[in-house]
């Protein structure tokens, strides 16, 4: 494969991460966020996983086998679910606005958002992120990307279903803060990774 094409996706995400970075300086205050227990059970998947598509050549051999043939028509297939992917993302971050954080917590004066990309999906970071690295894993063609998303998949189902350390607590806030408009919202979305119990 051209290297123009290996550096075509990395520069998709690099814009990615940087727009990220610049929008997360203007963000409300947080009022009670995730223990660093909680917040390490998901963020070593996701560390591990960035490491499995970003480093060829892995540990184990086998994970340096092809599961996609090396031609075109893979990679502008993968191109094209990474950059939907990431736009989707991006459109979700746009529509929070200073809600936004990195962790799952509150934010003084916290909103409800239930809008553009919320109105389709309960999730739609984590759905863009995964529908971008599914594009990402096929344009490596290897069993590490497939590894790394298995794992990526770990830590966005752990996050969005409140399975992390501290979710029950943020939840009951959550619960506390929004209760006419979290039931209803729950209903009517779709959530791809299950129910928070």
């Amino acid at each position: 494969m051209p290297a123009l094409y290996r550096h075509f996706l990395q520069a998709m995400w690099l814009s990615w991460a940087a727009y990220w970075w610049v929008s997360s300086r203007n963000v409300k205050r947080t009022a009670r966020h995730e223990s660093l227990p909680s917040r390490l059970s998901h963020i070593a998947p996701l560390a591990l996983a960035a490491l499995f598509f970003s480093l060829p050549n892995s540990l184990a051999p086998f994970l340096s086998l092809r599961f996609l043939p090396s031609a075109t028509w893979p990679f502008h297939v993968a191109v094209a679910l990474t950059a939907a992917g990431l736009l989707f993302a991006l459109w979700a971050r746009r529509y929070l606005g200073s809600n936004w954080s990195g962790t799952v917590s509150i934010k003084k004066d916290h909103q409800l958002i239930t809008n553009g990309p919320y109105a389709l999906v309960r999730h739609p970071i984590y759905t863009g992120v995964l529908l971008a690295l599914v594009g990402s894993g096929m344009a490596i063609g290897e069993w590490r990307a497939v590894l790394g998303l298995a794992l990526a998949s770990l830590a966005v189902v752990q996050t969005s279903t409140g399975r992390t350390l501290a979710a029950p607590a943020v939840r009951r806030d959550l619960s506390s803060l929004l209760p006419m408009c979290s039931g209803a919202y729950s209903f009517r979305s779709v959530s791809l990774f299950g129910t928070s119990r």
